[in-house]
C-alpha cells in the first residue's frame, strides 16, 4: 500500500508550527487539511488526554463560531496527541490561517466557564477534560508560533 502523506514528513526534525498537511481537490473543490504541531514529537511530552479533550472542544466551538466557520470542514486532535487537524475548504496556506490560529489560542487561553459539550448527553466521554492544561499547552504553542512561524516541513 502507499504510505499516507503524513508519515512521509521526517517527525524526528518537525516542530510546532502551523503547516499545510495535504490538499485534495475533487470536482473543482480543493480541501486544505492543517496540521497544527503542538508539541515536537518524539522529543516533548505528548499532550495529555483531557487538555487535547479540551483543545477539542474549545476550538471547534470558537472556529465554528469565528469568520471562517464557513470554510470549516473539521477541528480535531492527532491520533499521536502531538496536535491537531484543521480541515478547510480552499486552497490554502499556513499564512492564510495563521492569524486565526492565534485568535484561536487566544480564546482557549482565555476561556473560562463550563467547556461546551462536556455533559454527559453531549460527549461520550464528557468528565475527561483538563482546561488548565489546555491553556498550559496553547500558551506554550502560541509562543513558539509567534517566536517562531514555521510553516513549512522541512
Amino acid at each position: 500500500m502507499d504510505k499516507i502523506a503524513s508519515f512521509t514528513i521526517d517527525h524526528l526534525n518537525l516542530f510546532p508550527g502551523v503547516y499545510v498537511s495535504r490538499k485534495d481537490e475533487r470536482n473543482g473543490v480543493v480541501i486544505t487539511t492543517f496540521d497544527l504541531r503542538i508539541t515536537a514529537p518524539n522529543r516533548e511530552p505528548v499532550v495529555d488526554v483531557p487538555a487535547l479533550h479540551t483543545i477539542e472542544h474549545l476550538g471547534a466551538t470558537y472556529l465554528r463560531n469565528s469568520k471562517i466557520k464557513d470554510d470549516l470542514v473539521y477541528f480535531g486532535p492527532m491520533g499521536c496527541r502531538t496536535g491537531c487537524y484543521m480541515v478547510m475548504f480552499g486552497d490554502l496556506s499556513s499564512e492564510d490561517i495563521f492569524a486565526n490560529v492565534i485568535d484561536l489560542a487566544d480564546f482557549i487561553i482565555n476561556f473560562e466557564g463550563e467547556i461546551p459539550g462536556a455533559k454527559p448527553e453531549e460527549c461520550g466521554n464528557y468528565s475527561e477534560q483538563n482546561l488548565n492544561m489546555a491553556k498550559y499547552y496553547m500558551r506554550k504553542y502560541k509562543d513558539e508560533l509567534l517566536n517562531n512561524r514555521r510553516m513549512k516541513y522541512n
